[in-house]
């Protein structure tokens, strides 16, 4: 069995890297949505993977496997440019926003990619917004403050991706400029049972990121109670099922 599924790793690993050369892969996308107007206000982008033998390849499979094979750097910028191009042509103010790995941002000519994305898509950059995890500082501090300089000069958007799940979050955001908070669905299941700590926790995120001039957005709503409670603590955004 363990031969078996790392030969079936390996096979994904190779067909993973024509994928990217003979572009299998494709984007998807899932709408954030301002609580108070219920105008979407960005789409975040989902890379997606329709293998010729296999159908459709979970991310929960091919991402780690891209990681792994040092292939995530470059299936993260094929996913940022072609983002950046097919946002274009959306109506309106609506943003995009684009996962950056630890690998992308560590990479010291990253801005310049962010930059060419932007340049050759003609996407205005104040509509891009990039999602980084706390893993990104986990580098050398100064190539990470010289980074985040660089890409606030390109005039990007910057969020903090799941939120409060990670090592020393508040730490983070004396230095870091990010423009939002994403609250981890994690704090989600379970925020109207009575006795439960999340709205509590909530709730301080929320104030937190109004005295930091952040906004707010809460993953993974899937119901409408866990909607309306959002709406009560004042969370400014919404992404999940409840609306796609």
């Amino acid at each position: 069995d363990l031969h078996s599924e790392a030969e079936r790793r390996r096979q994904i690993e190779e067909d993973l890297r024509d994928a990217l050369a003979n572009d299998q892969m494709y984007l998807a996308y899932q709408p954030i949505v301002d609580t108070k107007t219920n105008q979407v206000v960005s789409l975040e982008t989902l890379a997606r993977w329709h293998h010729p033998e296999l159908g459709e390849i979970s991310p929960a499979v091919f991402i780690p496997i891209a990681e792994e094979a040092n292939l995530i750097g470059a299936l993260g910028d094929w996913v940022l440019k072609r983002a950046c191009e097919e946002a274009r042509h959306w109506p309106g103010g609506v943003r995009i926003a684009v996962n950056v790995s630890a690998a992308q941002f560590g990479n010291a000519g990253f801005a310049t990619v962010v930059a060419q994305a932007l340049a050759h898509s003609e996407l205005p950059p104040e509509r891009l917004e990039l999602e980084l995890t706390e893993s990104v500082f986990l580098g050398d501090s100064a190539a990470t403050t010289d980074m985040f300089n660089q890409l606030k000069l390109l005039g990007v958007r910057l969020a903090l991706d799941d939120f409060g799940t990670g090592y020393s979050s508040l730490s983070y955001l004396q230095h870091a400029p990010f423009d939002k908070i994403k609250i981890d669905k994690s704090f989600i299941r379970g925020v109207t049972e009575e006795g439960n700590r999340n709205a509590a926790i909530i709730s301080a995120i929320v104030s937190l990121a109004n005295a930091l001039k952040m906004d707010t957005t809460a993953e993974g709503i899937e119901a409408h109670d866990e909607l309306n409670a959002m709406r009560q603590l004042g969370v400014s955004q919404i992404q999940g099922y409840i609306y796609a």
